[in-house]
């Protein structure tokens, strides 16, 4: 009978935590798409081309790297 109750209240937790899971799984989709959103909308206020759009964030992908080259050397010549 003890048995018969523990498998049970086993089985309610294990229902839960299947629907707590698709839960969380709707809320990182609804995240996914609301970030998506943001991003398209960012992207339409530049008012670029797309070729533009991609030499623009050609161009910031390669700064941040130049900047912490400059950092370093700049580091190197204070020692």
């Amino acid at each position: 009978m003890k048995i018969e109750r523990i498998d049970q209240e086993l089985e309610k937790a294990r229902a839960k935590a299947a629907e707590w899971q698709a839960k969380v799984r709707e809320l990182e989709k609804l995240r996914q798409e609301e970030e998506n959103t943001q991003i398209v909308q960012m992207v339409r206020a530049l008012n670029m081309t797309p070729s533009q759009l991609a030499d623009f964030l050609k161009n910031q992908k390669a700064a941040p790297a130049a900047s912490i080259r400059e950092k370093e050397i700049t580091v190197h010549d204070e020692n």
